[in-house]
């Protein structure tokens, strides 16, 4: 079985009249979430963030208190190295 199992993907934008902290966001996950190949990128504006992690929920709701989360894959990696779909 593959670990970490999910390739979570998203794209967060700020709620209105706010505005994002790419830093902050990349740091409290790396702190408070396992898992790894954690990529966070963007602006105040727009952030992009990647991560395998086998709890994606968890990420999802976090990003979700930050602003709006859309685009949004979770991919199970151990079914697609089965051939399966993920």
């Amino acid at each position: 079985m593959i670990d970490p199992r999910y390739d979570t993907q998203m794209l967060i934008e700020p709620f209105e009249g706010e505005e994002l902290d790419c830093d902050e966001i990349h740091d409290y996950i790396a702190d408070n979430f396992e898992g790894e190949e954690l990529l966070c990128v963007g602006d105040e504006e727009l952030v992009k963030l990647h991560f395998h992690t086998n709890k994606p929920w968890l990420v999802l709701e976090y990003c979700a208190t930050k602003g709006e989360i859309f685009d949004i894959v979770v991919e199970d990696m151990d079914r697609q190295t089965r051939g399966l779909k993920g």
